[in-house]
């Protein structure tokens, strides 16, 4: 038996399904394929042994889903099959070994290609053809064509394509070699023309173009006739940068209070799209959100005044992710075990099925401790809670002018930042060696948007962390958010060095990723030299992390709950949807977050941003935050983060419950945090 053969319980399963290929709806059956495949079966089990007849029977029915008329009839299949089934333990070491390196390595030079690509839309200065080019997808052709030349089926052919319920139940007793044959058969688990690829890719790029110039200046904002409610500063993104604007305002008093309810009314008309066209990343204009007064701002020339002024964003935004869908349903026929981009990013990328998903995150909004937590804010803001307070941070320092003043003078740019990292390494318990090697492999740039890191993969190719660095430098908001970009660089380092088999390297899915993230990002006072550990700031942090993992799974839960409908109104027209978006946003908040905040139909859970690219991946913060809450107590118990890090991260992509299990010692769940969240409220 070769060495990458199967567990027990997962031949018995195999054994147990007729030998029948499973074929996409759109594909018609080749009459021929099952006199073939049963010749093909005895043919080869008499040559190479009956110990070979379950590789050779997985091996004819993986072939025999993705082959198509243009690929050749029975003559060609079966002289293929006959050439390429590798049916002993040394020759299938060396296509292992020959296919390993190679796939790993393309899959590093395309990530490095697509990061450049998004150069100018991520760094500036943007120019028209960048949106072009973030659109392309440099892989969009790389599967098309491993199946006109037969490098898919050379895969499929001789290692297994694992299903979720198989790695489920059967991972755990697959060695590092297995676990990464796997992976290398399931980049080839779907059969995705090219111009399907590149549709979606270059959808996604258009609703980033729609977002990036859907932007609100905040000093243009009018509330009556009063302007200058905030000091003049760069364009805000709509979900991310007004939340961040919102947060800004605590601790300002009546005036922040105001400030607030004003940016909290922009959201509400970008969820409805009420709001005016000419509002959008424009500098001669004043808005007044309450009343939808839109007039030419003092220092503007009348020229420049739009006609349209008043005009709404109609559905844009709604029209945008229908685009998105669309093109997201021209993959689905193409995916035969994946048919929906729902079972593409939850049961393939991500390892979870989606009632696993729901499950955690309703665990989350529906716990009891969400309303005294509610009641813990409101006493501690002195007032009865607005809905914008779903965002509240105050349980952690951060909007202190100490704070923004060091950090500005320690990181005036994103050279400083990139400077200190082996001293921001070495705090975080890295041995001096590990530090300066994992710094030398990270580079620094500043970014247009949101703190994030850009790595290929490839052992020769630094990651690139891109900052968002304002024009006085880095605040202490800013230079959190760039711990957890590093955090995020980190682990992906880690996770490719210390790997057995690069096609295992990484993590079980992009929730554990942030779930590094988070836990390096916790240290930001420490390594802002403001540290000092108490009992109450052991609570309150534990208490922030809860708070921000709710507002994150109400959000995820009405992602979940729109591409439902969108699958189930395939025709919908943007006004539809924006109609549903709202009823669910409207729904989830009624359900967990009305008793404790005494406001109903409240919109807000609608506005992030990432709700209009499409990639369902707001639940991948809530999962961060379980995920981080359970890694915590394992690490607390066994020496600094440093060495945590390193030691998990090269535990590779195994499932999620395996790999907490390995990791922490107890399977993915929400237990740790709302073990630690009620402990802190009793400690307070």
């Amino acid at each position: 038996m070769p060495s990458s053969g199967l567990a027990a319980a997962l031949v018995l399963a195999i054994l147990s399904v007729p030998l029948q290929p499973v074929r996409a709806a759109a594909v018609p059956h080749l009459p021929w394929l099952d006199s073939s495949m049963g010749l093909l079966q005895a043919e080869l089990t008499a040559r190479y042994g009956d110990a070979q007849r379950l590789r050779v029977r997985r091996g004819l029915a993986q072939t025999a889903r993705y082959w198509r008329p243009e690929d050749g009839g029975a003559a060609e299949y079966e002289a293929f099959v006959r050439a390429q089934f590798v049916g002993d333990a040394p020759a299938l070491d060396a296509l292992f070994g020959r296919l390993e390196p190679a796939l790993a390595g393309l899959e590093g030079h395309q990530a490095a290609i697509r990061r450049e690509f998004r150069r100018g839309l991520d760094l500036g200065p943007l120019l028209p053809v960048d949106r072009i080019l973030a659109g392309r997808d440099p892989a969009a052709h790389d599967v098309e064509d491993a199946y006109q030349d037969q490098l898919a089926f050379v895969a499929l052919l001789n290692f297994p394509l694992a299903s979720l319920e198989e790695r489920l139940r059967d991972g755990g007793a697959w060695s590092s070699r297995q676990w990464a044959e796997a992976w290398l058969a399931e980049r080839f688990g779907r059969r995705i023309p090219a111009r399907a690829l590149q549709a979606s890719a270059a959808a996604r790029a258009a609703a980033e173009a729609y977002l990036d110039h859907s932007r609100i200046r905040a000093d243009h904002l009018v509330d009556g006739r009063e302007t200058g409610l905030f000091p003049p500063g760069p364009p805000l993104l709509c979900h991310l940068g007004l939340r961040d604007a919102i947060r800004a305002q605590y601790g300002a008093g009546r005036g922040g209070l105001r400030r607030q309810k004003l940016l909290q009314r922009v959201m509400e008309r970008v969820v409805e799209q009420s709001i005016p066209a000419a509002v959008l990343d424009r500098p001669d204009v004043q808005w007044d959100p309450e009343t939808d007064t839109v007039t030419l701002a003092a220092e503007a020339v009348p020229a420049q005044a739009s006609a349209q002024a008043a005009v709404p964003a109609a559905d844009l935004r709604y029209g945008t992710l229908l685009e998105v869908f669309h093109a997201e349903r021209g993959v689905d026929p193409h995916a035969p075990l994946a048919p929906t981009l729902i079972a593409r990013r939850l049961g393939g990328e991500r390892q979870l099925a989606e009632g696993r998903v729901r499950q955690l995150l309703e665990e989350l909004c529906g716990s009891p401790l969400l309303a005294r937590v509610a009641g813990l804010v409101r006493a501690r803001l002195g007032r009865e809670l607005e809905p914008f307070d779903l965002w509240y941070d105050g349980f952690r320092p951060g909007a202190g002018a100490g704070l923004d003043a060091l950090a500005r003078r320690r990181y005036p740019d994103a050279a400083a930042f990139r400077r200190d990292l082996p001293r921001l390494l070495r705090g975080l318990g890295f041995a001096p060696g590990q530090a300066a090697a994992l710094a030398a492999g990270i580079d620094v740039e500043p970014a247009r948007g949101s703190a994030h890191a850009a790595c290929s993969g490839l052992p020769a190719d630094p990651c690139r962390l891109r900052l968002r660095i304002g024009p006085g430098g880095m605040d202490f908001r800013a230079f959190s958010g760039a711990l957890h970009g590093l955090g995020h660089a980190a682990a992906q380092r880690l996770a490719l060095d210390r790997a057995e088999h690069p096609l295992a390297a990484g993590l079980p899915g992009p929730g554990f990723e942030e779930a590094l993230a988070f836990l390096v990002q916790g240290q930001d006072l420490d390594l802002l030299d403001r540290g000092g550990t108490s009992a109450e700031t052991t609570a309150l942090a534990a208490l922030d992390d809860f708070w921000s993992a709710c507002a994150g799974a109400a959000a995820a839960l009405v992602e979940l709950d729109v591409w439902r409908w969108l699958y189930d109104h395939p025709e919908a027209a943007p006004g539809e949807l924006r109609e549903a978006v709202a009823a669910s946003a409207r729904s989830v908040w009624n359900r967990y977050y009305a008793p404790a905040f005494g406001r109903r139909d409240v919109l807000l859970l609608a506005i992030p941003d990432d709700l209009v690219v499409g990639r369902l991946d707001l639940a991948d913060y809530p999962l961060g935050h379980l995920i981080a809450r359970r890694l915590r107590r394992r690490i607390g118990a066994g020496g600094g983060l440093g060495p945590a890090l390193a030691r998990v991260a090269a535990l590779g992509r195994l499932t999620p419950d395996l790999w907490l299990q390995r990791a922490a010692g107890a399977p993915l769940g929400s237990s740790a945090l709302l073990e630690d969240a009620a402990e802190a409220l009793g400690r307070l």
